[in-house]
């Protein structure tokens, strides 16, 4: 039990995918000017890579390494998470018509997120089993979630802020986001 709680800090915090491992900058940066449009994005994210990190889990252990055609990792993880990212728009087009108008290009961009398709294979790399797999990515999204969550709030309040001319939009963006990952980094000790 210890070794899943440390695997599901570690994820969270520590080895956070956007302010860690600088993996899913592109919705990360896009998505967070409201903190409604992140929530639903982390939630599209948490069931994306959460169900891809389950899926591409049995994949790899019972037909990849199982044939000897772990060659074809990358591919088949990418065909995984795009057939999960038409399903999760579809649902939310069905089911929450403002939400999808709002995520707009970014959620079909869930796709080609580095941070989905890197989950999946440091999974892969780790030979995690079908649980551990899917308990890392869990984790890692509700890290990628978070992270997102906090950088939209920070972005709507530095709205209201007097921010100087040449540090206005994407430029003071950058610079909370550089801070939020300084941070993080705290999570992880002096010790380096």
């Amino acid at each position: 039990m210890g070794e899943y709680i440390s695997l599901i800090l570690g994820a969270i915090l520590v080895n956070n995918f956007v302010l860690s491992r600088i993996l899913g900058i592109c919705p990360f940066l896009g998505v967070s000017k409201k903190t409604s449009t992140a929530l639903g994005m982390g939630g599209a994210v948490i069931f994306v890579m959460t169900l891809a990190g389950l899926v591409t889990s049995i994949i790899n252990k019972y037909v990849l390494l199982k044939y000897n055609i772990s060659f074809m990792r990358t591919i088949v993880f990418i065909l995984v998470i795009a057939a999960l990212v038409q399903i999760v728009e579809i649902l939310l087009q069905r089911i929450s018509q403002p939400l999808y108008k709002a995520l707009g290009i970014f959620l079909p961009l869930i796709t080609t997120n580095c941070a989905v398709l890197g989950s999946a294979i440091i999974c892969s790399d780790e030979m995690y089993s079908v649980v551990k797999s899917t308990v890392f990515c869990c984790a890692s999204a509700i890290g990628f979630a978070l992270a997102l969550i906090l950088f939209s709030s920070v972005r709507e309040k530095l709205e209201l802020a007097k921010v100087p001319v040449p540090l206005k939009g994407a430029a003071i963006a950058l610079l909370t986001a550089s801070i939020l990952a300084m941070a993080f980094m705290g999570f992880s000790g002096l010790g380096g």
